[in-house]
């Protein structure tokens, strides 16, 4: 039987503190929450390697680390409202870090819950992040989400301000693209 309470210990300290993670919440969430039981029990003991998981057809966990810089980029506070999209672990964190969340598992991704959130986060990676998310974030929302068009994507935040929608890059990330996000290339002259 694995030790899975060793297990999560050592991601926290080998995967997650040393990539410049340093908010404490996040540490202490990651170390407690049981990651196997996001998974199906013949990939259990995938939980804590340092790879994106596959839990559904289409759908993967995150790398521990990327989504604990993205958790750490988007600042989730106590007491603000969230979506989680095709994220069951990152909404499980958001929970233990208390925030209120919904999350949005099957069926069209790109329809979301009507309302508008403070955070937002996707464990898997998009062509480019959808209208129809960012328009969802309150006023000052993060949106937490890796764009991938070729074999590195980029974790980037979304932040909501009175004056319009800003967008940076945050780190590097690889995760598979979700089923139907591709970004759409189109025809250009030269």
């Amino acid at each position: 039987m694995a030790d899975f309470a060793a297990a999560r210990l050592n991601m926290v300290e080998s995967q997650v503190r040393p990539a410049d993670v340093t908010d404490v919440r996040i540490h202490d969430a990651m170390r407690v929450l049981p990651r196997e039981s996001f998974l199906p029990a013949e990939r259990a003991y995938l939980a804590y390697a340092d790879i994106e998981v596959a839990y559904a057809p289409g759908r993967t966990l995150l790398k521990p680390r990327d989504l604990a810089k993205l958790m750490q980029a988007v600042r989730p506070m106590p007491g603000e409202r969230a979506l989680a999209i095709a994220a069951p672990y990152a909404a499980a964190l958001l929970e233990k870090l208390g925030l209120s969340v919904m999350t949005v598992e099957g069926g069209d991704l790109s329809q979301l819950p009507a309302g508008e959130f403070d955070v937002i986060v996707c464990e898997g990676a998009v062509g480019r992040a959808p209208a129809a998310w960012t328009a969802q974030l309150s006023e000052n929302g993060r949106l937490g989400v890796v764009e991938r068009d070729g074999p590195v994507g980029k974790a980037c935040v979304y932040l909501r301000a009175k004056d319009g929608l800003g967008r940076r890059e945050v780190f590097d990330s690889t995760p598979p693209v979700l089923d139907g996000f591709a970004a759409e290339h189109g025809f250009a002259f030269e």
